[in-house]
């Protein structure tokens, strides 16, 4: 078999490894400094390229090229040819001014969200010539050998060389704990992100050291892929932008048949000049034409949008500030938006209530995170049982607990469990941890108060079993804690199997990610205001109702939905299950998953806000109405998709950020009716000069109308648009958009506007 040429045609990352290391024409020294900078020109920089957006000009064009916009210019060429140069001056120049001022706020809120960026690392440490070497992320090539150890996180796709990490990958498949991946891990069969060598870009490694031949970099990662998925859903406009753009033309079909229709009529009815007929023409147009609302809306969504950021929300789009208070349902994530995202011990179990010293001390050995960084680094769940037993005054300095260490059996997914064997008080231990139904098994006995070891009695292991369940159905993670004490003269296990036998079960730590603090005052609030609250997560359906049922999204009864259930119903059957009006929950879901709900709940004519933080809900967070990630956990792909960031990651937020587009939306409101009241009078003389021959003069001119408009409209429109909320409500607001795109029930979008009180039962 001839050598597949690596320039025309992709590995295969699942193959025996020496035929990758041929296929990329690489070996386990790395790659030459040459052949590196051949190869960074022929596949390109490492990084991720971003959906090309609206550029500074095509935004500033688009300023000038809106109805209003237009309505204007078409006054303005009317001038110059009734040769009146001044009122045509006059008008564009109002035109540049709305232009520019609509521009600026735009470019600001944009901006805004770029110092976000940046979460593929900077540096990443390869072998190039055969020496380890720290080189910029974005160099990294197919063929590179790079080094992972705890702590970094992955800049490309790669096969696992020699070694064994604990992964992080809720970048990509947002399940929160880690995964083991192993050198020796080989198994061709599994899809690719499931597969036990293989390591990806935007992930993190939680433990482990290890080598890793790079197979795909850049957008042949599969960040990559997801980025450029997410480029293939397209962005809806919001409601105010579908309110504004019919209402514009609206107002430019009525002006622009005025017009024509009272030049002849001027002309032959009146007895008018052409001259003066063109000069009411432009006056009729410019009556009617209300300068101020494009600015005087930019202006008031600028404003929610600088309200937003003050509150930890970072709005890309102007109109998202609108759309957020049109909000209907909201579908969140629950690791790090619902709960803290961090890891604690919740409470402690022994047998027979023995103290927990020898609990704590075996936690302490059995772990390799550590306290004295900042934050602490490792396993979230490690770190947590670290702090238990730095509060039980244990002593957990990681130095000295690494040179006491002796053998370490790293933890294994399909195992579920992890031991080490230490030097502990002057002998040896064996020290393991893991999921109780995999440690009680290799447990033959008890730990008593004293630390005496007693047999393992029936009556023992049912009292286990009832704790492990209580805790579980509360939603902890349970797990158990077990040791060995080797004799003076018994060798150290060189095995995995001949150390996890014949233990002695200490107890079991129950850990919980707290719910945040604010987030049940927050969900009581989209209650009363009618915005339905649906669970989407990656983990366990046991922890996401009762991490939901604390916060009081559900209550007993609550609908369970795991993710393979949901991929496996049609389209049709997944729209029913979702026409229940009740709260929801969706567990073990997948991105497509979290894509098919997005899009069946828009088509069903609600206004959906989704969160998320991996490259993996980038397609939902750009196909929801508006997309929400987070700012803190998120990943580049995922803000890049979104409409709106979160700094603190916080459900709490989102409420605010909803309360405050409906208090934009309730001043849009009322200087829409003012503008449009303020035309009225403007009109009348115009056509009382119109019908009157010219022998009632105009009071005002052209240009002084336009002083009029900017004067006495624009500026108390202003002062509108700055309002605080109405007294008991918290806006009037889009409750619900009936987008006839999506269900060809409407041939026309229509507002439907209720008074919902956010604040107050």
């Amino acid at each position: 078999m001839t050598p597949r040429d690596s320039e025309t045609e992709s590995p295969d990352p699942t193959e025996p490894i020496e035929r990758l290391l041929r296929d990329l024409r690489a070996d386990r020294n790395g790659l030459s400094t040459g052949e590196a900078a051949r190869r960074l020109i022929q596949h390109g920089g490492n990084e991720i390229t971003r959906r090309v957006g609206r550029t500074w000009p095509g935004q500033l064009v688009k300023q000038f090229t809106h109805p209003l916009a237009l309505l204007l210019w078409a006054a303005a060429g009317l001038a110059w040819l009734a040769n009146v140069t001044p009122i045509g001056i006059a008008i564009v120049a109002v035109i540049v001014l709305n232009a520019v001022f609509a521009f600026i706020q735009e470019r600001q809120a944009e901006r805004a969200v770029e110092a976000l960026a940046a979460y593929i690392p900077a540096k990443a440490n390869v072998l190039r010539d055969g020496h380890p070497t720290t080189i910029e992320a974005r160099d990294l090539v197919p063929g590179d050998v790079i080094m992972i150890a705890e702590g970094d996180r992955v800049s490309a796709d790669a096969r696992l060389l020699e070694g064994a990490v604990e992964m992080d990958m809720s970048t990509l498949t947002g399940e929160s704990m880690p995964v083991l991946r192993s050198a020796t891990d080989t198994d061709p069969t599994l899809p690719l992100l499931e597969a036990g060598d293989v390591i990806f870009s935007g992930t993190s490694c939680a433990e482990g050291e290890a080598t890793a031949l790079a197979f795909a970099t850049g957008m042949q990662t599969e960040l990559g892929r997801i980025a450029a998925l997410s480029e293939r859903v397209t962005i809806e406009a919001s409601p105010l932008e579908d309110q504004v753009r019919r209402v514009a033309w609206l107002i430019a079909a009525v002006a622009v048949g005025l017009g024509v229709a009272f030049i002849p009529l001027g002309m032959f009815g009146a007895g008018l000049s052409l001259a003066d007929a063109s000069v009411f023409a432009i006056g009729l147009l410019v009556g009617n034409v209300p300068e101020g609302l494009l600015p005087v809306i930019t202006l008031a969504l600028a404003a929610g949008v600088r309200e937003l950021a003050r509150r930890g929300a970072v709005v890309k789009r102007l109109s998202a500030v609108e759309t957020l208070g049109s909000t209907t349902v909201i579908c969140t994530d629950k690791t790090g938006t619902l709960t803290e995202n961090r890891m604690s011990a919740h409470s402690l179990w022994t047998p027979s209530g023995q103290p927990y010293l020898e609990l704590a001390t075996a936690m302490t050995a059995c772990s390799s995170a550590r306290l004295d960084t900042d934050p602490p680094s490792g396993d979230p769940t490690e770190v947590a049982m670290l702090q238990a037993a730095a509060d039980l005054g244990v002593q957990t300095d990681a130095d000295l607990r690494d040179s006491s260490r002796v053998v370490r059996f790293s933890f294994n997914p399909q195992l579920k469990r992890m031991t080490t064997v230490d030097q502990v008080g002057g002998v040896r231990q064996v020290s393991t941890k893991g999921a109780p139904e995999v440690i009680l098994p290799l447990c033959s006995s008890v730990a008593d108060r004293a630390g005496n070891e007693l047999p393992m009695t029936e009556a023992e292991l049912g009292a286990i079993h009832t704790a492990v369940n209580e805790s579980a159905v509360n939603g902890l993670r349970v797990l158990a804690v077990a040791r060995r004490v080797l004799t003076e003269g018994e060798p150290t296990p060189e095995s995995r199997a001949d150390a996890e036998q014949n233990l002695s079960f200490l107890g079991l730590v129950s850990l919980v990610d707290r719910p945040r603090k604010e987030v049940p005052a927050a969900v009581a609030a989209c209650q009363r205001a009618g915005i339905r609250v649906i669970v989407i997560t990656g983990d366990h359906s046991l922890t996401a109702k009762a991490v939901a049922k604390d916060v009081g999204i559900v209550g007993d009864d609550v609908q369970v939905l795991e993710g393979a259930k949901a991929d496996a119903m049609t389209d049709a059957e997944l729209s029913s299950y979702l026409d229940n009006p009740d709260p929801m929950i969706f567990s073990r879901s997948s991105p497509q998953t979290k894509l098919r709900i997005a899009d069946l709940l828009s088509g069903e004519d609600n206004v959906v806000a989704m969160t998320g933080d991996g490259a993996n809900d980038a397609p939902a967070l750009r196909r929801a109405d508006i997309g929400i990630a987070m700012g803190k956990s998120g990943t580049d792909v995922a803000r890049e998709a979104s409409t709106m960031v979160l700094i603190d990651d916080n459900f709490a937020t989102i409420v605010e950020a909803i309360k405050a587009g409906r208090r934009v939306f309730d001043n849009v409101r009322k200087f829409v009716f003012y503008i449009f009241a303020h035309a009225t009078p403007e009109v009348v003389p115009f056509l009382v000069f119109a019908l009157g021959g010219g022998a009632i003069p105009l009071p005002l001119t052209v240009p002084q109308l336009l002083a009029v408009d900017i004067g006495t409209e624009t500026l108390p429109a202003l002062a509108l648009g700055r309002e605080p909320a109405e007294p008991g409500t918290y806006g009037q607001t889009a409750a619900k958009v009936h987008r006839g795109r999506y269900s060809g029930r409407n041939a026309a979008a229509r507002l439907a506007v209720c008074r919902v009180d956010l604040r107050n039962p």
